[in-house]
């Protein structure tokens, strides 16, 4: 009796032994680390759904007119170095068709606005200052082409990605009813890329809102040479009869 006790010890010594190492070997043994899924920006457009497709459209309006905007008022911001002074010289020396000649060859809104003058002469002076205020208006519109397009993605691009933010959300919950349980991988999961949207629509609303105060800003500052020129223009006028 005595030896069989002995064996049952003896045995149940030797089975703990052997779960002490198998504990030993899985707590020794490293874990590999989960594998991180590489992010890039053509897969999280892609998990954005497809509210990103305007949200892009969107981003390259705003580039198309960003760039065609900038180079024609790059373009009629440039002004001859001498221009007013050839005018004036022009007017002073009665030579008006030298004057209205070179600023037919001038491609500018001040030669169009001087040239618009010349054609008033010999009207009252208040009748020629009205024509080349005119004239600048038209001009002034021509430059603010399209630019109103910047304004209106700069407010409604944001808006595209909340909807989209907002959808995305929307099917998650559904989702969770259906399954009827809530998974923290899965909500976080579907969020992330659901938020995509929102992120690329303020980013295509903040482009487009700097584009469209940029392009204000070298407009405001072609007006201000154009007011300049046409005061000097008329002072011109007036010279000869001091």
């Amino acid at each position: 009796m005595i030896g069989i006790i002995l064996q049952i010890t003896q045995a149940a010594t030797n089975v703990g032994d052997t779960i002490n190492k198998v504990a030993n070997q899985v707590v020794n043994t490293p874990v590999a680390p989960p594998k991180e899924e590489a992010i890039t920006i053509m897969n999280l457009v892609i998990k954005g759904g497809w509210i990103m497709i305007p949200i892009v459209i969107l981003s390259l309006i705003t580039v198309y007119v960003f760039i065609e905007r900038y180079i024609a008022i790059k373009k009629a911001s440039r002004e001859e170095a001498n221009f007013m002074n050839n005018i004036r010289d022009f007017i002073v020396n009665d030579r008006l068709d030298s004057a209205t000649a070179l600023c037919k060859s001038t491609d500018s809104p001040i030669a169009r606005m001087t040239e618009k003058g010349l054609s008033r002469l010999g009207r009252p002076l208040k009748d020629i200052e009205e024509s080349i205020e005119i004239v600048g208006k038209f001009e002034v519109y021509k430059l603010e082409k399209n630019l109103a397009i910047l304004a209106i993605i700069a407010g409604i691009a944001p808006m595209f990605g909340f909807i989209g933010t907002i959808i995305g959300v929307i099917k998650i919950f559904h989702d969770i009813s259906i399954a009827g349980d809530v998974s923290i991988s899965s909500v976080s999961a579907g969020l992330y890329t659901k938020m995509v949207s929102s992120a690329s629509g303020l980013i295509v609303g903040i482009v487009a809102f700097v584009c469209y105060h940029w392009l204000s800003i070298m407009i405001e500052k072609i007006v201000q040479k154009m007011e300049y020129n046409a005061m000097n223009f008329i002072d011109f006028l007036q010279e000869p009869t001091r």
